[in-house]
């Protein structure tokens, strides 16, 4: 996976031991970001659906069953990255398929800046003093990397697959 200018091994440091802290209440620390996330771009609220019921609110969304399943879906592909910081490529099918996922149920591209500041803020607030500019530089590269893995889903056209 090309991430642009690679993680150094502080980078990867920073990464594991902030997550470390976030990864033992994984529900509780993607309710920060999904609560960030709406408030940033309500506009996303309708992409959640599930059985075809549309949530009145993001407060309805953020208590149901199935969004929280969603929720640790999320918080595993973090993981996920987290525990592959040596070898990012090994997730690119994954990461490419996730992004046609996406795509499909509507996802616009552009979302993923939205997501990606929402969760710097959950790991700022998760993490407080400890989120320094060089743990948001780390995560940030490390989204980054992570979210052009999952654009290139939406460069294929649907008569590829």
């Amino acid at each position: 996976m090309e991430s642009g200018v690679p993680l150094s091994g502080g980078q990867r440091a920073l990464i594991r031991e902030s997550w470390r802290r976030v990864s033992g209440s994984p529900v509780q620390h993607g309710l920060v970001l999904f609560t960030r996330l709406f408030d940033l771009d309500p506009d996303l609220l309708p992409l959640f659906q599930y059985n075809c019921k549309q949530f009145a609110s993001p407060q309805e969304c953020l208590s149901a069953p199935e969004f929280l399943d969603h929720i640790r879906k999320v918080m595993l592909v973090i993981d996920a990255a987290v525990s592959h910081l040596e070898n990012l490529s090994c997730l690119e099918e994954y990461l490419y398929n996730l992004g046609k996922k996406h795509q499909a149920v509507g996802v616009k591209a552009e979302s993923f800046s939205t997501v990606g500041e929402s969760l710097l803020y959950m790991l700022e607030k998760c993490l407080g003093a400890a989120f320094s500019p060089e743990v948001q530089e780390a995560w940030s590269k490390l989204y980054n990397a992570v979210v052009k893995a999952m654009q290139r889903g939406w460069e294929t056209l649907p008569e590829g697959d």
